[in-house]
This record gives C-alpha cells, structure tokens and sequence, in this order.
C-alpha cells in the first residue's frame, strides 16, 4: 500500500482531483491520498465526492500552535510551502503509517511508482532532483531537489529528518533566496551529508517537468508514455509529470510558463492533461458552481505584461495558447 499526502485550496481542485484519478488509474486499490484541504470550499466538495482511496483532512484538523503562529507571516503560497512537511509528519503520527510521500498537487501519474519506491529499497528518505536543463539551472537559488516526491519512512532516520524540516520552515519560508535558503525547498540540499539513510532517485521517469523536459523525447509504446533521453538514448517510462506554472485565465487562454516547449511536449504531455483538466472542472460545477476550479484569473493588461510577452514571443517562448488548441474538437 502507497501512502501519498497533498495539500490544495479551491483554486487548484482540478489539478488536486486529477492528481488523485490518474493514481487511482496507476495504482489501482494500493493506494491512499491524504488530502489537506486549504479552504472551506475544497473541504465541503472533497466530502461530497466521497473518494474511495482518499481521507480528508480540514485546517481545523490539522494546524497546531505552531502553524498558526506563523500563519499570518506568510502568504498563501508561503504557507503551503511551510505546511508541506507538517502534513506529512501528521499523516505518520495520526494514521501510523510505514511510510508517507508528499505530492504536489500539480503532478500527473501515467505510470505506477513502485519503481520508484524499488529504487529506495531500504533507506529512509527519498528525494528527487530539478535535473534542470543546463538552460534553465536555478539550483544555486531555488536548490538541487525539488518538494514534489518526497518520502519518509517511519523510522529514527525518516522521522530525524522530517522533523529537522518542520522545524526549518516553521522558522522561515517565504518566497525569495535569503540566507542560502529559499522555501522549503533549499533546506535539502545538503541532506544526503546531514542525514543517514538519504536516497536521491535516478530513474528519469520521476520528477518531469518543464524545466528539464528539453532533454527527452516522448513517445508512446504499448499504450504506455516513454521519455527518451536526447543525450544518451536511454529509456524511460514516465512515471509522473509536474505541471508546475500552469495558469488559466477568464478569457480562455492557458499558460504554460516560461520555458521552451517542443509540439511533442505539448502534444504527449500537456494536451492530454489540459482536457482533463477542463473535464473536471465540468465536472465540481454540477456539484458547486460558486467557484472556478481551474482558479482561472484574468488576464489584466499591463505595460510590464505587453514588454514581457514580446520578449517571450522573440524568443519561442511565449506559450500562451486559446484552449481550444488542445482540443481535438470544439470544446
């Protein structure tokens, strides 16, 4: 049985709940999802669709003394980021669970993780790199391994770490580079001197995203997605993809930030994740019509906006398509 946790509010509930389908697709009935729910409208929709592998866990639930503390210092997204190890120390305490692996709301399974989890064998603590492309590389600022996969064990090493983590957030993580820190995120960098039983994950197919995808080619075989590796012609099958900057907005355009996306990429990856996306969203407003679960925004002009896209748009990098791009059909 794989143990997951995430964390999500109302404007990210498609990607939260197409996060739980395709692992419900991927894993079948050996899976849970603990799913800390950020806002009320995520907590009274999540109970209404009465998941099968999931548990719902409310703020009220959940923050302690020491959230709360910090809470008002933070903004949302600061927040989240300070709450990431906190909803997984509280799944291993509350729910006694042999293992726990945090996820990003915004990731999507095309295949099971259990080579993955195969790989960690018996260490305690699993963590997954940018592996940015050279392009791209921000290790310096934003750290070598990103919080997207990231597991512990319930053992002295995984609980030793985890709760060195907490701790760390708790005192600080915000939204910039400071102090060597950023986030929650550059704390780990020096995990696998700091700590014992540390596991970096080398199967390519874990951690995708467009901060590396120029690297791979992908393809389909045997109804399966495979990434190819340009360098070395390794392959891969893809495990998990992370659709990290995603954005839509009210006027039917959807963003995909601000990295080179080949059409393979954009055919294999995001247009199938997109539909679905949409498909969801169809699908809460049948149940709460009162909020936009795609977290749609609009697309307000501005001069530092115009400058920003002509230069993206120079640069092949614009990635602001209408939706109907990624639709076979009129939507």
């Amino acid at each position: 049985m794989y143990n997951f946790c995430t964390l999500f509010d109302s404007n990210y509930f498609s990607r939260g709940l197409t996060l739980y389908r395709s692992l419900e697709n991927v894993c079948k009935n050996s899976f849970h999802l603990y799913i800390f729910a950020f806002d009320e409208i995520a907590l009274n929709v999540l109970k209404q669709l009465q998941l099968k592998h999931a548990t719902i866990i409310s703020l009220q639930e959940f923050e302690d003394e020491e959230l709360l503390k910090v809470k008002p210092t933070r903004n949302r997204a600061e927040y989240c980021w300070t709450a990431t190890s906190s909803t997984i120390l509280y799944v291993i305490e509350n729910y006694s669970v042999e293992m726990c692996t945090y996820l990003d709301a915004d990731m999507f399974f095309y295949s099971s993780p259990k080579p993955l989890f195969d790989e960690m064998g018996e260490k305690s603590i699993l963590i997954t790199e940018h592996r940015y492309s050279p392009r791209y590389n921000k290790e310096a600022k934003t750290g070598i391994y990103c919080v997207q996969f990231v597991s512990f064990k319930n053992d002295e090493r995984g609980l030793t770490a985890l709760k060195w983590w907490r701790d760390r957030c708790i005192e600080w993580c915000y939204a910039r580079f400071e102090d060597g820190k950023f986030g929650d995120q550059k704390y780990l960098d020096d995990w696998t001197t700091r700590f014992e039983g540390v596991h970096v994950l080398q199967h390519l197919g874990g951690g995708v995203a467009a901060w590396n995808v120029q690297q791979y080619e992908f393809f389909k075989k045997e109804n399966a997605l495979y990434l190819r590796e340009k360098l070395t012609g390794s392959e891969f099958s893809v495990v998990f993809y992370h659709y990290h900057y995603l954005r839509f907005f009210t006027d039917g355009l959807v963003e995909l930030g601000r990295r080179v996306l080949t059409e393979n990429v954009l055919e294999n990856l995001y247009a199938p994740y997109i539909q679905t996306l949409v498909n969801v969203q169809k699908e809460i407003e049948k149940i709460d019509n009162s909020f936009d679960a795609n977290g749609a925004a609009e697309n307000n002009f501005s001069w530092k906006k115009l400058i920003l896209y002509i230069y993206r748009k120079a640069f092949g990098i614009y990635n602001i398509y209408p939706l109907e791009k990624f639709f076979p059909s009129k939507l």
